[in-house]
């Protein structure tokens, strides 16, 4: 196989694994490294032992790059696919053929760790017919967030793209902080020209529960919004820098989710193995209430790109069908949901 597809392979299981970071980026360096080099200039330094000599080439990502070459499918990756984990079960594996796109994720413009072009072709590669790209906004510093004039920019790339990578698409959009009295944290005349739009609550998730329902609420029932994400904020794996978990936030669910009834905002079904939020009790009530989903990834990398099948397995034991979650619909329905909106 190609060497280069060999070492993105390996960086796409091991991001879909929870691997660290440093050790996706290793394989994901190696790939961009040798990505511009002629085969037969690969070759000979294969053949010379001169690999090594390449910045970013180590000793394991030079034995991928020579068993690839051989024509072999190199041990790691293959290790890798031997233990990529167990199959889905039949209710889960269904929804997730059902779903045509991811509605959230994020590229190196914002706190995610690869380029908007190669998010998308993975997203393809998921047999995704449609992918978002919803970067972080300004508030969001230590994310990178986009500010105005970087958004207008990103439009652009994706325009672009989108011109390339046809019939698939881009979605344009953002996840739009949620400021403390609710108002978005972008300029309304680019958010009307987005996709979808992600709206997220950051920051003081310990405010109380009338005033976070009152946020919460005020952002619903923004008509820019189309997606509310993470609802509750939690984190229930330790990880990060701080290494900690996170309880929920406190809000009044019943009037928040006949907000997102009332107003046709989805509710996200947040698919990260660390969040995987709203929690089920929450879901069942959601359902109940007749609100729309949206099954995302939260994907910061190519490889978390598959964590939806955690979001659907979720979905699948709350009883949600593949109808009432927006991302299983066709574009044109899609995009005419979330301009009417």
């Amino acid at each position: 196989m190609e060497p280069v597809k060999a070492l993105r392979d390996i960086a796409f299981l091991l991001e879909r694994a929870g691997e660290p970071t440093y050790r996706v980026r290793a394989f994901r360096n190696a790939a961009a490294v040798i990505a511009d080099l002629p085969r037969d200039r690969l070759v000979q330094l294969a053949r010379s032992g001169g690999l090594g000599d390449l910045p970013g080439i180590g000793k394991v990502t030079t034995l991928v790059i020579n068993e690839a070459l051989d024509g072999q499918v190199p041990t790691y990756l293959r290790r890798l696919q031997a233990t990529k984990g167990v199959e889905l079960d039949a209710e889960t594996a269904a929804l997730r053929a059902a779903l045509k796109g991811d509605l959230h994720s994020h590229s190196d413009w914002s706190d995610g760790g690869s380029p908007i072009e190669e998010m998308a072709e993975s997203a393809i590669a998921l047999g995704h017919e449609y992918w978002a790209l919803t970067d972080h906004s300004p508030r969001l510093t230590v994310a990178k967030g986009l500010s105005a004039e970087r958004l207008t920019k990103q439009l652009d790339v994706v325009a672009e793209l989108n011109e390339r990578l046809a019939p698939f698409r881009i979605l344009t959009g953002i996840e739009v902080d949620v400021n403390l009295d609710g108002s978005l944290d972008q300029e309304p005349e680019l958010l009307e020209r987005l996709d979808v739009v992600v709206a997220s609550v950051h920051s003081k998730l310990r405010m109380g529960e009338a005033d976070m329902t009152r946020r919460m609420v005020q952002a619903i029932a923004n008509p820019h919004v189309d997606v509310l994400g993470h609802c509750t904020g939690r984190v229930v794996q330790a990880g990060g820098k701080r290494g900690v978990k996170r309880p929920e936030s406190e809000f009044e669910s019943d009037i928040v989710f006949e907000a997102c009834r009332r107003f046709g905002v989805a509710i996200e079904i947040n698919s990260r193995p660390d969040r995987l939020d709203p929690p089920k009790r929450l879901m069942r009530q959601a359902y109940e209430a007749g609100c729309l989903f949206a099954i995302d990834s939260d994907a910061h990398a190519p490889g978390q790109l598959d964590w939806q099948r955690f979001g659907c397995e979720r979905a699948a034991r709350c009883g949600i069908e593949a109808e009432r979650v927006v991302n299983t619909w066709e574009l044109t329905r899609l995009l005419d949901w979330t301009r009417e909106r």
